[in-house]
């Protein structure tokens, strides 16, 4: 082979292999490369004005040179460092490192600071994937949403250090001058065994405590927790224990029994006298029992009538309790011992029922002894000859005996209306001889003042002649007695009666 043909041959071998090692090169290099990391977020401002900022960073923050201050970018960054300085840094060259009180990215706040410029650096530690714009919106809504509620949030890993709050929970931090270095979980009072989804925020020295429903989830070994506030529903339930204290003390100087019982039938409220009159323990009624029990156990102590028929027992005390509710049961117990109850049941709102037990053996007996005296006077006129009849101050008949209803066919007992003087005199008139002085007798028994007792005699058209008496009695009533009159004396003529007032007699 000639020598030209060697170097020609030569030559196309070398540049073979030169471009093979380049294309080797290039595809190595295509292969290896690494997706760049995310960009640091930073911020450049000078005298408080922010003058230029990364891409990411016033994408994320939604800022813009020249029209946002420092205190803009410190507002969207105090709840994850509160010790974000309220003023940019001047003077000689310094640096500041905040850390993050939650895991968020970034963990860390670098401040760097020459005469009036000062630089906010927040190292992105996560890195591979790209954010996009898409991802800022959604973490901006979320955080919108979670500063913007008035009920404190926060999570704490699994030793109790708080990683993340809202807004509404470091404002109830600085108002309660808590330690930022301290757990959150000291923010708040240890919940009582009585309310474990209860807890208490102390204030200041003489205020009142803030009290918050407190809400718990586990996730991914954290703790993730909610307070709502419930100062309303604790005051409402001190002015009812309030009420609850004042009613008691109340019906505590109350002669009658008192037993209420809420909407679920269960006694919750009673004063001493119940225990006094139903003799029942007050461990037993401060156990709050049933209604059916109540019942049942005064049965047992023998403080309401035995049954008839045991049986039907738990039937009647249903209609005891369905009365009661609607205002309808009112009985008088009659107990062995003697004592006479007088049982009442109110309904009250709510669903609550009342049951009042009062003593009335002593007014019992005094009507039966009263009602005793009233039948022996009775029997008593009823045996006198002569006829008697009291008119009452307004003219009504009320009391006369048997020989009064014999003699005049009047009986104030079975008659429907009131018998009054004129009604009275009207059947006198009809029943004797004529005689002008009937109208004194409606005078005398409708006067008001000083009487004087008088009579006079009257001719019965069957009978014998009688002497009428008008006398003034007690509480301004009147009596009217007849008297039959001796046959010697009366008149021969019974057709003749008197005609002039004159003819009054006094009485004998």
């Amino acid at each position: 082979m000639a020598l030209p043909d060697v170097l020609i041959v030569l030559a196309a071998a070398c540049v073979s292999a030169l471009v093979a090692l380049w294309w080797l090169s290039t595809l190595g290099t295509r292969t290896t490369k690494a997706p760049p990391d995310i960009d640091d977020m930073s911020l450049l401002f000078e005298d408080g004005h922010l003058i230029h900022g990364s891409d990411n960073a016033l994408t994320r923050f939604a800022l813009a040179p020249g029209y946002h201050h420092w205190e803009d970018i410190r507002e969207a960054l105090l709840t994850r460092f509160p010790e974000f300085p309220a003023s940019p840094r001047h003077g000689a060259t310094g640096n500041l490192t905040l850390a993050a009180e939650d895991g968020d990215s970034p963990p860390e706040l670098r401040i760097t600071w020459r005469d009036a410029l000062c630089w906010l650096h927040l190292p992105q530690t996560r890195a591979a994937e790209e954010i996009t714009k898409e991802t800022f919106t959604k973490l901006a809504a979320l955080r919108r949403a979670s500063d913007s509620s008035p009920n404190p949030a926060w999570q704490t890993e699994a030793s109790g250090c708080i990683i993340w709050h809202n807004k509404a929970y470091a404002a109830l931090k600085q108002k309660a001058q808590h330690d930022p270095e301290c757990g959150g979980a000291a923010l708040f009072s240890t919940p009582s065994p009585d309310h474990p989804n209860r807890v208490c925020l102390r204030g200041a020295q003489g205020e009142k405590p803030d009290w918050y429903a407190l809400t718990t989830t586990s996730e991914d070994n954290l703790q993730i927790y909610h307070a709502t506030c419930i100062n309303a529903v604790v005051a409402a339930e001190e002015a009812q224990r309030n009420f609850v204290q004042t009613l008691a003390k109340t019906f505590a100087h109350l002669s009658i029994g008192l037993a209420i019982f809420d909407r679920n039938g269960q006694l919750a409220l009673f004063n001493p006298a119940l225990v006094d009159l139903t003799a029942l323990p007050a461990p037993f009624l401060s156990a709050r029992p049933t209604m059916v029990s109540f019942f049942d156990q005064l049965r047992e102590s023998r403080r309401m009538p035995e049954p008839k028929n045991y049986k039907n027992w738990r039937q009647e005390i249903a209609e005891v309790i369905a009365a009661a509710t609607d205002g309808r049961y009112q009985e008088t117990w009659s107990l062995e011992n003697g004592q006479t109850y007088s049982i009442r049941g109110r309904p009250h709102p709510d669903g609550a029922t009342a049951f009042l037990i009062e003593d009335i053996t002593a007014e019992v007996t005094l009507t039966r002894n009263f009602r005793a005296e009233l039948e022996q006077s009775q029997s008593l006129l009823d045996t006198l000859e002569d006829g008697f009849a009291v008119f009452s101050a307004s003219g009504v008949l009320t009391v006369c005996n048997a020989a009064y209803r014999t003699q005049w066919k009047q009986d104030p007992d079975k008659s429907f209306a009131e018998i009054t003087i004129d009604d009275a005199i009207r059947v006198w008139r009809e029943m004797s001889s004529a005689n002008p002085l009937w109208a004194d007798i409606a005078e005398f028994v409708m006067c008001r003042g000083d009487r004087a007792g008088w009579n006079m005699p009257i001719y019965p058209l069957k009978g014998a002649p009688l002497s009428c008496e008008v006398s003034a009695i007690a509480s301004g009533a009147t009596l009217v007695r007849f008297r039959p009159i001796p046959v010697g004396t009366a008149r021969q003529d019974r057709s003749a009666a008197p005609m002039a007032s004159d003819q009054r007699q006094p009485p004998k």
